[in-house]
């Protein structure tokens, strides 16, 4: 990577940290989109999900007195089910570039579908299952699942802060999965049709690290100073304004 590439993933990494600190996802989103905007789809979803271990980690810590245990339990057995899903297709297809923008794209919209369509809520029984398995498997194949996740937060009665913590915590899980999926043919599959992708170096890893935790302590001084409301408001449009320009792009590269 040169040195440009290097400055703008940089920058994005502490940029998108403090978006998620504030909301809790739409960082992602956007770094997820320059990641494969500048690397590989491969590397773009590896070096994305570190950073994303260490974002939604360290939220995770930072609020732990919110943290809501029976939703993240019940979250995982979804997560298992996906597995046996992600196991199948990643021996019939893998997104390109443009789909993974497209799919970026298409998931920022969910943010949109009117929750009388749908009474979603985490914490009715065997909908935080169903999240586990529908958010992992679209976090693994297109890299991110941020708007599919909060679908099934909008309806709680949880607060803001409960709600951050408890989805950081979630998102743990998602991203070591995708890191696994994504990473493990860099190493035992060099020099496949995967273009130059590669695994990221470690010196890359590092350095996203400081960035990372510096951009979630930001973020969660703002978030204590949001309301409710406007935490919710301010969401659904940086989603939805991402989302655009994503689909954009990816209808652009077909």
């Amino acid at each position: 990577m040169s040195p440009a590439i290097v400055g703008v993933i940089l920058a994005a990494t502490l940029v998108a940290a403090a978006i998620s600190g504030i909301f809790g996802m739409a960082g992602g989103l956007i770094l997820m989109g320059v990641l494969a905007s500048f690397t590989p789809v491969a590397t773009a979803m590896v070096l994305h999900g570190f950073i994303q271990i260490i974002s939604n980690g360290s939220r995770a810590i930072l609020h732990r007195r919110h943290l809501a245990w029976p939703l993240i339990g019940r979250y995982a057995i979804g997560v298992i089910g996906a597995l046996l899903v992600i196991a199948m297709a990643s021996t019939i297809w893998r997104p390109s570039q443009s789909m993974v923008f497209i799919l970026l794209g298409l998931t920022a919209f969910l943010v949109w579908i009117p929750k009388s369509w749908a009474n979603i809520d985490v914490e009715r029984p065997l909908q935080a299952e169903v999240c586990g398995f529908l958010v992992q498997t679209l976090n693994t194949l297109a890299g991110i699942a941020g708007p599919l996740l909060d679908l099934f937060f909008v309806k709680t009665l949880l607060p803001r802060q409960t709600v951050v913590a408890t989805k950081a915590a979630t998102q743990v899980m998602a991203h070591a999965v995708k890191i696994v999926f994504w990473g493990f043919p860099l190493f035992v599959l060099p020099g496949t049709p995967e273009g130059a992708a590669s695994f990221p170096p470690l010196w890359a890893l590092a350095a996203v690290v400081p960035l990372s935790l510096m951009g979630t302590w930001a973020g969660g001084l703002v978030l204590e100073r949001m309301t409710d409301a406007n935490f919710r408001t301010w969401t659904m449009w940086i989603v939805t304004a991402t989302g655009i320009v994503y689909l954009a792009q990816g209808l652009m590269q077909q």
